[in-house]
């Protein structure tokens, strides 16, 4: 095999490069939302007094995030909050994505490939210890691949990305080989995941609750519903970490979070452009990071339902949703319509907002046409506890009011949502999809929305073996219009994301091209 060998050491190099080609990118991936729980206000005031009274407030970092995890074991499932707690700190994979968008070495210390971009061989690190001690080696690489291409296994990237490795096996115990179905450009990228991390065979069973990993901090404490701490691991195969102790906390409205900021209760607030947000742009103690996104905020709808199976009826509520309005409204202005299932953050993004241009009276037609001109139209929208959809819940609710469907919200926590609409027990949701890249769920007529059309799957196979980076680019183009044309969701925004940070801490993301924290890389100044 004609292997053209990396040599990563030291490596930075933009995706670009280690993407075969593909222009470089750098987007975010976030779930935005709501725990389901808040930490109270009051434990948060106690345990300040406390790092103040001991001395030690800059050997931890308070981090707060909206959603709380359901699982710490990202292979299995697909919740954003999941990683950004573990990824990275907890968990690692072969390669870890930068700020930017750009791929480095992380378990795996270099690789080769073959010119035909199907075959890969991995070398790992030596002296690699999971929390437990064990060794890492290639069994365990293989074991974890295997087991998140299962049918079953629920991670996010099985049709993406796993459902493509043809072939695993060890040259040796450090080295793995890896053939391909289809070369995939993203490959590197795709090991820098969350869906990639590695885990033990013998403690994978495990990750959901006490995951052992690789990663430069331990889980140490999971208090539910009120946070997650993280200590560093003394042992770690890489450079230490600056920071000693991780609070992750889970505060349920923009209010609350306002005020632990205002009582210098945390550290970090990861949050969506809002009012809320721009307060502290001109505060003394902390700043607010302004970074891009890769989310994808849409009207989901159940193709289940007779009444959404009529694709006037889809564009009658696309044309319906004034997207303008909302992102004015709910996203302080800091968003951009799209039309697709496609970021303007992403590669072979194109522009289709303006094929439902909002026009009431056009979607009022379209029922007509449906038949449904007279009927009465009752739908539920499933309204997630992010604050995009608890803001922007009334703004849908308004907009199809007024052409003759009466929207019902049902406002739900995080693990309702999990369970009745990511399960296909919905009839509307709003959700801002985050993952980058995953235009290939339309593909799956198992996954929650619905959706099974052979002519789509067509398309998304036709893409996977294309050979060259212009016939993948055309085909993805093909696709997006496709979605587009049949409103399979009634796509509303792609939002900013904006950081409210301690300007004492540094190493905090701007920008988001996966949805992760790497704390290893913060130190406080």
């Amino acid at each position: 095999m004609n292997r053209a060998q990396l040599t990563p050491s030291g490596w930075q190099p933009s995706r670009r490069t280690c993407l075969a080609g593909l222009t470089g990118w750098a987007g975010w991936a976030a779930a935005g939302g709501l725990g389901a729980a808040a930490w109270p206000l009051q434990g948060l005031a106690q345990s300040t007094q406390e790092r103040e009274a001991s001395g030690q407030q800059r050997q931890r970092v308070r981090i707060n995030f909206s959603l709380e995890p359901n699982s710490l074991d990202p292979t299995t499932t697909s919740a954003a909050a999941n990683a950004q707690v573990a990824h990275y700190n907890l968990l690692e994979g072969l390669t870890q994505i930068q700020e930017d968008g750009s791929v480095r070495p992380l378990l795996a210390k270099r690789w080769q490939v073959s010119s035909d971009q199907r075959h890969w061989l991995f070398t790992l690190r030596e002296g690699v210890r999971f929390h437990d001690g064990q060794l890492l080696d290639a069994d365990c690489v293989i074991d974890s691949f295997r087991r998140a291409g299962q049918p079953d296994s629920g991670n996010k990237a099985r049709h993406s990305f796993f459902a493509n490795i043809a072939h695993l096996h060890s040259p040796q115990p450090q080295t793995v080989a890896l053939q391909l179905h289809h070369p995939d450009p993203h490959l590197l990228f795709r090991l820098g995941e969350s869906s990639a991390v590695v885990l033990h065979p013998s403690t994978r069973a495990q990750a959901e609750r006490q995951p052992i990993g690789t990663g430069p901090y331990r889980l140490h404490h999971w208090q539910r519903s009120s946070r997650i701490t993280l200590r560093k691991n003394p042992d770690y195969w890489g450079d230490a970490p600056f920071i000693e102790w991780v609070d992750f906390s889970f505060l349920q409205s923009a209010a609350q979070q306002v005020q632990a900021l205002q009582r210098q209760q945390v550290d970090v607030v990861f949050q969506f452009f809002t009012d809320s947000t721009n307060q502290f742009r001109h505060n003394p103690v902390y700043q607010v990071l302004h970074g891009s996104s890769t989310g994808k905020g849409l009207l989901a709808f159940n193709h289940r339902l007779s009444l959404l199976q009529d694709v006037r009826v889809r564009r009658a509520i696309s044309h319906a949703i004034d997207r303008e309005r909302f992102i004015t409204e709910v996203l302080v202005s800091q968003g951009t319509a799209i039309g697709s299932h496609m970021s303007p953050q992403e590669p072979g993004y194109i522009h289709l907002a303006n094929t439902y241009p909002f026009d009431p009276e056009l979607a009022r037609q379209l029922l007509r046409q449906a038949g449904l001109g007279q009927q009465a139209i009752t739908l539920r929208l499933a309204v997630p506890p992010a604050p995009y959809a608890v803001q922007g819940a009334p703004l849908i609710v308004h907009d199809l009011a007024q052409v003759g469907i009466t929207v019902v919200p049902e406002f739900l926590s995080w693990s309702q949502w999990l369970q009745g609409p990511f399960t296909g027990d919905f009839e509307l949701t709003l959700i801002n999809h985050v993952e980058p890249l995953d235009y290939a769920i339309y593909g799956d007529p198992g996954y929650y929305f619905g959706y099974d059309n052979p002519t789509l799957r067509q398309l998304l196979e036709r893409h996977r073996q294309a050979r060259s980076h212009r016939q993948q680019l055309q085909l993805l183009r093909q696709i997006q219009i496709f979605l587009a044309q049949e409103a399979v969701n009634a796509w509303i925004f792609n939002v900013h994301v904006g950081t409210v940070v301690n300007k004492g801490l540094q190493g905090v993301w701007v920008k988001y091209p996966i949805f992760a924290h790497n704390v290893a890389a913060m130190r406080w100044v």
